[in-house]
């Protein structure tokens, strides 16, 4: 391994040193900033690696008790370096190729939505679909669905599928052309929802009932080695900003084996735990065969770069767009087109499945966790948990896990630190959707939202991730995956668009944001011991910045530009190749 950097002969030890057993470093780092994140937050000045994990840690002159005339020695000049960064949560493989048919332009405005709803239906036959994911309408200036009489105005003749999660709008070709009406009937055990306006007509908006629609693409679909590329041009630019390690947390068959063929060529360059895709409410038999699949891939077997090892399943609906489950009703919203006054959002599996199927997983060797966006999803998630800690075994060796719990609350927090549930919530949420959220709930129903400092008060272990489902590009990205502005958001709580903090009173400390993207994430996937800290023993995967983000100014935090990102001791990343920087 050769860096060619400064070497600092003058420290040079005396060759008399070199026989005395000491395993001997490929590569010192001298003179930084080194936030080791360990038990203690101890902060050093360098560290030495050898065959891709770090050999010492501590002080110049200890670490270089390690050094041979083979051993190369990087000056750090100062500068901070960091364990290299984990998000908790990703949709690395569809995000992707998300472009890949068209660039879909940022919408920050209803307008927005219909100008790109008009120019497609320029471009398409009649009856062709216009298809729309994820502008999520906590997002747009007028916070609320595009109606369906705006976009029958602007496509009278394509039906329109503008889908947020797992709520969708439609227009009114799109109704004809799925055979709905107003006199539509769900069934009794429906798990769908279709929205009415005041006089009983359709408004367009159909909660998780995407599979009623007759939708059918028109747009090209990458092959499989495209695929392959995308995703290494993703996980590329995923080092650019640090990132080393990610969770996906809903890995299809073919995501799976997308995943696998990197792993397989070599060019791998982040470390993946995979949460495999399920479905709580398919038959026993189809569950257990698909989780006996799971279970003799050889990926479920430890791997430091990909891991089959977790289970996801969705519980209830999202919080963007007006369908997380809740405790108390969501209110009457102009914002979520909710006109019931006693609803309270989507639950899609009833509580003894949920309880069977958690348990099915932890048995089986899988980390086990539920998209649980609103507190009503997390307590019921909880239950499922405590109910297997009672009759059957002690979950928390297997850490069961609550995905987003936006909305949670103080018991709910002492119920998960008292069974070992650890959590993974996205702070980018609240910087995005803050505003909007607290228009909806106001100051009370709030205050547990995304609840961080009580989060770590009480023992909870909490990961920070950010649900990356769309575009490349840190910022760019429908939900952005910077860690550091995921960071700066933990420590300023405060959403775009607003001059005030939202419950600042649940702010972290500066090592708390740091330990949420590193040793927290590790430790939700059971890695806490091989990386998350810079350690002797541990897979030396660390960042360089070009600032030191526990003393600079509070709101330059979210700036933090990447120099060098270090895979296994690898270079990786290199800011100073880039001709140019657009993340």
């Amino acid at each position: 391994m050769r860096f060619g950097l400064t070497i600092y002969a003058a420290l040079w030890l005396p060759c008399a040193l070199w026989g005395q057993g000491i395993p001997r470093a490929d590569v010192i780092f001298v003179n930084g900033n080194v936030h080791t994140v360990n038990s203690v937050d101890e902060t050093v000045s360098a560290f030495a690696v050898k065959d891709g994990r770090f050999l010492a840690v501590g002080s110049n002159e200890e670490v270089l008790l390690r050094r041979t005339k083979s051993t190369d020695v990087i000056d750090l000049k100062g500068k901070t370096v960091i364990p290299g960064l984990i998000d908790s949560h990703v949709h690395s493989t569809g995000a992707a190729v998300y472009e890949y048919d068209h660039v879909v332009p940022p919408m920050h405005a209803i307008s927005d939505v219909l100008a790109y709803i008009r120019k497609r239906a320029e471009l398409l036959e009649d009856d062709q679909w216009i298809f729309m994911s994820q502008v999520f309408i906590t997002r747009l200036k007028e916070q609320r669905f595009p109606t369906r009489q705006e976009m029958d105005a602007v496509s009278p003749n394509n039906p329109v599928m503008f889908r947020t999660g797992p709520d969708t709008a439609v227009n009114s070709r799109a109704l004809q052309l799925s055979g709905i009406n107003d006199s539509f009937v769900p069934p009794d055990d429906a798990k769908y929802r279709l929205e009415r306006d005041a006089d009983g007509k359709l408004t367009g908006v159909i909660r998780s009932g995407n599979s009623l629609l007759k939708y059918e693409s028109n747009t090209k679909s990458p092959s499989v080695k495209e695929r392959v590329d995308r995703l290494k041009e993703l996980i590329a630019d995923y080092n650019s900003v640090g990132i080393t390690s990610v969770s996906d947390r809903n890995t299809s068959d073919s995501a799976l084996e997308i995943w696998r063929s990197l792993y397989e060529q070599k060019e791998l360059n982040v470390r993946a735990f995979l949460y495999y895709q399920m479905n709580a409410n398919a038959s026993r038999d189809t569950i257990k065969a698909r989780i006996e699949k799971a279970a003799a891939d050889p990926l479920h077997q430890y791997n430091s770069k990909l891991w089959l090892r977790g289970v996801k399943v969705f519980l209830d609906g999202g919080m963007l767009t007006g369908s997380a489950y809740m405790r108390k009703p969501w209110g009457v919203s102009e914002i979520y087109s909710i006109n019931d006054p006693e609803y309270r959002g989507m639950r899609y599996i009833e509580q003894e499945r949920l309880y069977q199927f958690s348990k099915m997983m932890l048995e089986n060797g899988f980390q086990m966790t539920a998209h649980s966006v609103g507190d009503g999803a997390v307590h019921a998630l909880l239950d499922a948990y405590r109910m297997i800690d009672e009759n059957d075994f002690k979950v928390a060796e297997h850490r069961p896990c609550i995905t987003h719990c936006n909305f949670m609350s103080l018991e709910a927090i002492e119920g998960m630190a008292e069974l070992g549930v650890v959590a993974d919530l996205q702070p980018a949420w609240l910087y995005m959707d803050g505003k909007t959220l607290l228009r909806q709930f106001g100051q009370t129903r709030t205050a547990y939202f995304q609840p961080y400092k009580t989060i770590f008060e009480k023992g909870v272990v909490v990961g920070g991730g950010s649900d990356h489902m769309q575009r490349i590009g840190s910022r760019r990205s429908v939900n952005p995956y910077n860690p550091f502005l995921g960071m700066w958001i933990t420590l300023k709580r405060q959403p775009r668009y607003m001059t005030d903090s939202l419950h600042p009173e649940q702010a972290l400390t500066r090592k708390q944001a740091l330990r949420l993207y590193t040793l927290n994430n590790a430790y939700l996937s059971f890695e806490e011991k091989e990386k998350g800290s810079i350690e002797a023993g541990k897979l030396a995967d660390f960042v360089v910045l070009d600032r030191d983000i526990l003393r600079v100014e509070l709101d330059k935090v979210k700036d933090t530009q990447v120099l060098q990102t270090y895979l296994d001791g690898e270079l990786v990343y290199d800011r100073s190749k880039e001709s140019t920087n657009a993340k």
